[in-house]
C-alpha cells in the first residue's frame, strides 16, 4: 500500500486493517484458484482430541468413510484418488456420529475444503426442504469459490441445493428458503437468518466458519460470526478453519467451537541450504537491467521470477525485456484475482519463461520449473527496514521440490547495501558478490 502511495503516505489504522484483510483475502483466493490438485503428502499432522482416551481413527481411501454412492462419485470426478494428510484424520472426525466439533489448521491446497463441503454434503436430509448447513467465508469471492466446490462434489445428488448469501443476492421478505446448503459472508449470513429470518438457524445441523484468519482482520466479521453461532442450537456441529493459529485466531476459535478437537498442520521449515545467493553491485535502474541481460546470456534458465517494489518498476522492466526478445509474464496488485490465477497459470504451464512481479506473488506459489529467483528491487517493509520474512518467501520459489536454485539480488546504493548485510546477519548466511560482466563466473555459479 505504501508502495503505492509514495514516501510519506499515512493511513488510518482502520483503513489499514481493512486494507490488510483485502490483501489476506485475495491472496487466499489467489492460492484456491492456481492449486488445481492438493499439496503432496509431505505435511505430518499433529492431532488433539477432545477425548484423549478415544482412539484415533484415521482413513487411507475415501471407501472406508462409507460414502453415500453419489458422493463418492463425485469425488473420484473431481480427481481425489486418496485423501489428503488432513482429510485422512478430518474426514472420520467430521462424519462422526454423535457429530464432533473441530478447529483446523489448514493452508490453501491441503485438501481442507473438499473436506468440509464433503461433510455437509454427507449430513444434509434431502427430503427435508430447509437450511441444514451454513458455511461462512470472509469475502464474496471467497464464498463462490467454495460453492464451486459444493456444485462440482454434489453433481451426482442433485436432491441438494445451495443458496447463496453474498451481496447483490436480493430475496423477497417473507422468503423462507428450501435450499439445505446456505453459502456466503457474515454481514449476508446474519441479516438472512436474524433480521428477515428467511431460515430457522436452531435447524442447522453443521456450522462451517472458513478462513478465520481473514475474518477476524476484516472489520465487523468477528463479532457478526459470533452472533450467528449463538443462534444455533448446541447440538450444531462447529467445523472452524484457519491458515494460521496466531494467539487472536484461537481466542476467537474457542468462542466459536466448543470441546473442539485440534488438527495442526506440521509444516516444512523452508531452508536456504539449497538456494544459492549473490548480489550484484550497480549504480541505476538501466545498470541493473543490464546485469539481467547479462546473466541471461551467460545461463540456461528454464524459468525465473523477478520481484519489484513497485508495479511501475514491474511494468517498466516487463516492457524492456519483452523488447529484447524475452516471453515476459507480469503480475500486479491491481489485477483482479482471477487475472492474476490465469497469469500464473501460463507461467506454470511454461507459456511465458520469466515472471516480473511485485510481492503478490511472493507466498504459496509452487512452480518446478524455477531455477532463479532474482530481486530486482530488495524487500523492505513501510519504514525502509529489510522485510527478512518477504525476502524468504521470495527466494524460497527456488531450491522447491528438494532441487538446488539461484538467487541473485540487485543493489544500487549504499542503503541497499545495508539492507543486504542485515539479511545476511538474520539469516547467518553470506551472499556472495557476483560479477555480471565476468561470464566465466556466471556459468559457474549456474554449474
Amino acid at each position: 500500500v505504501y508502495g503505492l502511495l509514495g514516501p510519506g503516505a499515512t493511513l488510518e489504522t482502520s483503513t489499514l486493517e481493512n486494507v490488510r484483510s483485502i490483501i489476506l483475502a485475495a491472496q487466499s483466493l489467489l492460492n484456491k484458484l492456481i492449486r488445481s490438485n492438493l499439496v503432496k503428502n509431505t505435511n505430518q499432522v499433529e492431532v488433539l482430541q477432545k477425548d484423549p482416551n478415544s482412539p484415533l481413527y484415521s482413513v487411507r481411501t475415501f471407501e472406508e468413510l462409507r460414502l453415500k454412492p453419489q458422493l463418492l462419485q463425485g469425488v473420484y470426478s473431481m480427481g481425489f484418488n486418496r485423501p489428503s494428510k488432513i482429510q485422512e484424520t478430518a474426514l472420520p472426525m467430521m462424519l462422526a456420529e454423535p457429530p464432533q466439533n473441530l478447529i483446523a489448521q489448514s493452508q490453501s491446497g491441503t485438501g481442507k475444503t473438499a473436506a468440509f463441503v464433503l461433510a455437509m454434503l454427507s449430513h444434509v436430509d434431502p427430503s427435508r426442504k430447509y437450511p441444514q448447513c451454513l458455511c461462512v467465508s470472509p469475502t464474496y469471492e471467497l464464498a463462490l469459490q467454495t460453492g464451486k466446490v459444493i456444485e462440482q462434489m454434489g453433481q451426482y445428488y442433485s436432491e441438494v441445493k445451495l443458496v447463496y448469501a453474498i451481496r447483490g443476492n436480493k430475496l423477497p421478505r417473507g422468503t423462507k428458503l428450501q435450499e439445505q446448503i446456505v453459502i456466503g459472508t457474515p454481514g449476508t449470513m446474519l441479516d438472512w437468518c436474524g433480521k428477515f429470518k428467511f431460515f430457522d438457524p436452531k435447524k442447522i445441523l453443521v456450522f462451517v466458519l472458513d478462513e478465520a484468519d481473514v475474518m477476524i482482520d476484516t472489520q465487523g466479521h468477528q463479532d457478526q460470526s459470533i452472533r450467528i453461532q449463538r443462534m444455533l442450537p448446541q447440538s450444531c456441529q462447529m467445523l472452524l478453519f484457519s491458515a494460521t493459529f496466531e494467539e487472536s485466531v484461537w481466542n476467537f476459535a474457542k468462542r466459536i467451537v466448543p470441546d473442539p478437537n485440534i488438527i495442526k498442520l506440521k509444516r516444512e521449515e523452508e531452508t536456504l541450504d539449497t538456494i544459492k545467493q549473490y548480489y550484484v553491485l550497480c549504480n541505476s535502474r538501466e545498470e541493473k537491467f543490464k546485469a539481467l541481460c547479462n546473466i541471461y546470456g551467460a545461463i540456461t534458465i528454464a524459468q525465473a521470477m523477478i520481484f519489484c517494489h513497485t508495479r511501475k518498476t514491474a511494468g517498466w522492466l516487463a516492457g524492456e525485456l519483452s523488447r529484447e526478445g524475452h516471453q515476459v509474464a507480469l503480475l500486479s496488485g491491481e489485477m483482479q484475482v482471477e487475472q492474476r490465477a490465469a497469469v500464473i497459470e501460463r507461467f506454470r504451464e511454461g507459456k511465458e519463461k520469466v515472471l516480473v512481479t511485485t510481492n503478490v506473488c511472493a507466498r504459496g506459489i509452487d512452480v518446478e520449473q524455477v531455477s532463479v529467483v532474482i530481486n530486482f528491487d530488495l524487500p523492505v517493509d513501510k519504514d525502509g527496514n529489510p522485510d527478512n520474512e518477504t525476502y524468504l518467501h521470495r527466494i524460497g520459489r527456488t531450491g522447491r521440490f528438494g532441487k538446488r536454485g539461484l538467487a541473485i539480488n540487485m543493489v544500487d546504493s549504499k542503503m541497499s547495501m545495508n539492507i543486504l548485510n542485515k539479511i545476511q546477519e538474520h539469516f547467518n548466511k553470506k551472499i556472495e558478490r557476483l560479477d555480471t560482466d565476468d561470464l566465466d563466473e556466471i556459468e559457474k555459479i549456474a554449474s
